[in-house]
């Protein structure tokens, strides 16, 4: 069962989606709350596999909160679902820590698959902000190309599939390995790409492949 914490202050979107994630038998929501403070506190005692995270909020707001759970507990997966997905805002909650960035207008069934994907360690993007993101991440290594580090041929393979928005089980499978070893990995191509974060490792992969 994968625990979620809803965090929205809108009480009708957090009914929604409530009643989406109690439908699914492997998404259970263990708690909700309607501003950043109080998500803070209900991560820090429920400890939750996955933190859905509205980003304008009363008080604290969304990426406040994203950066402050992630200090407490840098295993948290934090999925920001957002009206907003402008520059302002994603970039903002990509460097708290943010594991992917759905809209609120994505169909159900994308947001589930999100919630799935987030808890397995990948990256879930609504298709127009990943689009801006490669796009963008594209044009700067036009302007100024950054030369690739010396990678093995393992960790290009590992490499590629983050790229493609696999999480570490899907790569193990993929590549006949170990989850361990994909951690061993992607912790060694953070390192090398100076990436601090898996999305960023995603859109270096992109440019690279």
């Amino acid at each position: 069962m994968i625990r979620v914490l809803l965090v929205d202050d809108q009480p009708l979107i957090r009914a929604g989606l409530r009643m989406l994630c109690d439908a699914e038998d492997d998404l259970g929501v263990v708690g909700e709350a309607d501003n950043g403070r109080d998500a803070i506190a209900l991560a820090s005692r429920l400890a939750p596999d996955v933190v859905v995270m509205d980003l304008r909020m009363p008080g604290v707001d969304g990426i406040t909160a994203t950066a402050r759970i992630l200090a407490e507990r840098p295993g948290a997966r934090i999925l920001v679902l957002t009206t907003f997905g402008d520059d302002d805002h994603l970039y903002p909650a990509l460097t708290a820590g943010a594991c992917g960035f759905l809209l609120k207008d994505a169909p159900p069934a994308e947001l589930l698959d999100g919630i799935r994907r987030a808890a397995a360690g990948g990256s879930p993007f609504s298709q127009p902000v990943l689009q801006r993101l490669v796009r963008r991440a594209v044009d700067a290594r036009v302007e100024q190309p950054r030369p690739a580090p010396g990678l093995t041929g393992r960790e290009r393979e590992v490499l590629d599939l983050v790229a493609e928005g696999l999480s570490n089980v899907e790569i193990a499978d993929r590549l006949h390995i170990g989850v361990t070893t994909v951690k061993t990995h992607i912790t060694s191509l953070m390192t090398k790409t100076e990436s601090p974060n898996r999305v960023r490792l995603a859109l270096f992969g992109r440019g690279v492949s």
